[in-house]
């Protein structure tokens, strides 16, 4: 039997990255996919790329810091496959690369809103299919940035994934005795590899993912070992 055999699970920021290894390893181990994003080209391939391999899955394209989202993958989730086991909420942005003074209050917000209150969002809707369900597993996308190290002109980024911290581990703690697990995973000091990484900070893939000091594999992580952790 597959690790993730009769169970429903969303993820979000599912249209590149590490949602979407998350996606096709989730639908490749038996769980039925609600896959969430803004690029509904990308999210309709990855539906496609699922159903060829036997799988199932459903796009739900939209914003989510858009309230009416995070209901609408829920509600899909339960209608059309009975109900929810497991959100991955991924989706997330680095937002302004400026220091706090240069930051604007609209620069910061934004950032906030990507990273911490779609993650409240997606948990608030979540949370009742997860009861209904008798529990269920909440996993959040955080990072290294500001929990073990500082980087230049990241504030913004840095406070939002540490607030995704605190709100995780308040949510364990309010949800044990509901029987949902609430995990945030932490890619390490290397980083990962992805569209976020290469695109904003800048460099070749392939040259982000070799020779890196002080990481035990001498590599950046890549969507498919983070996927393979939130598999776990």
């Amino acid at each position: 039997m597959k690790s993730l055999e009769n169970k429903v699970a969303i993820v979000t920021g599912a249209s590149s990255g590490i949602g979407m290894a998350a996606a096709k390893l989730f639908a490749s181990e038996g769980a039925s996919m609600i896959v969430v994003a803004r690029r509904k080209n990308e999210l309709d391939a990855l539906v496609a790329h699922i159903a060829a391999a036997g799988g199932k899955a459903i796009a739900i394209a939209g914003d989510v810091r858009d309230e009416a989202l995070a209901q609408r993958a829920v509600e899909a989730a339960v209608n059309h496959f009975g109900g929810l086991d497991i959100a991955f909420n991924n989706a997330g942005a680095l937002g302004e690369m400026k220091p706090v003074h240069e930051l604007s209050r609209a620069d910061w917000q934004d950032t906030l809103d990507i990273n911490l209150t779609s993650a409240f969002l997606g948990a608030k809707y979540q949370i009742p299919a997860m009861i209904a369900r008798g529990g269920g597993s909440l996993i959040f996308t955080g990072t290294f940035v500001g929990y073990t190290a500082g980087l230049p002109n990241m504030a913004a980024y840095a406070a939002s994934k540490g607030g995704l911290l605190a709100l995780a581990a308040a949510m364990a703690y309010d949800h044990f005795h509901d029987h949902i697990r609430v995990n945030t995973v932490i890619p390490g000091g290397g980083g990962i590899v992805s569209g976020m990484s290469v695109g904003r900070v800048g460099g070749d893939p392939a040259n982000l993912a070799r020779d890196v000091p002080g990481t035990a594999a001498g590599r950046v992580a890549t969507g498919d070992d983070l996927a393979a952790a939130v598999s776990y």
